[in-house]
């Protein structure tokens, strides 16, 4: 701290002794002694609490970068969800549209609504179009899903 030398304290203890004298200079040198300790210890507890606000300071630093990295990876996910969820609807979305189309292209175009249509077509124009199921060919049996007509025995002419 101070840069003293050997000779210089021997010249400030002569001047001490010649003016405090030889009865009360231990006890000057013991108080002396003990300022000298408290302002050390003083000076020490002032540099601890400012390397422990250093330290806290650079604890927050690091606090505050955590929570820009904690930031970043929620908006990171966030934006990952909803591309994952843009992902996943689209292509649904894409399905329904290509099955309303489906629907529409096979659908009937309903016949005009005009009194003479309803008398064209013997039916309704509100009413959804009748479809018939297809007729079995010559030969082959009918399929399982159609109904098998019932149909009584025709008359047996035995008078021959």
């Amino acid at each position: 701290m101070f840069d003293v030398s050997f000779s210089e304290l021997m010249l400030i203890g002569v001047i001490a002794l010649i003016v405090i004298g030889p009865e009360r200079l231990p006890k000057v040198a013991r108080t002396v002694g003990h300022l000298l300790g408290r302002a050390q210890r003083y000076v020490n507890e002032v540099k601890s609490d400012i390397q422990k606000e250093m330290d806290l300071k650079e604890i927050g630093d690091i606090k505050h970068q955590m929570e820009d990295a904690a930031r970043s990876v929620q908006s990171s996910m966030t934006s990952s969800v909803d591309d994952l969820k843009a992902a996943v609807t689209q292509p649904s979305q894409a399905l329904k549209d290509t099955l309303a189309q489906a629907r529409q292209a096979l659908d009937p175009l309903p016949p005009a609504a005009t009194p003479d249509a309803t008398a064209r077509t013997g039916r309704d124009t509100d009413a959804p179009p009748a479809i018939a199921a297809p007729e079995p060919a010559a030969g082959q049996p009918a399929p399982e899903s159609a109904p098998v007509p019932r149909t009584a025995p025709a008359p047996t002419d035995t008078s021959h």
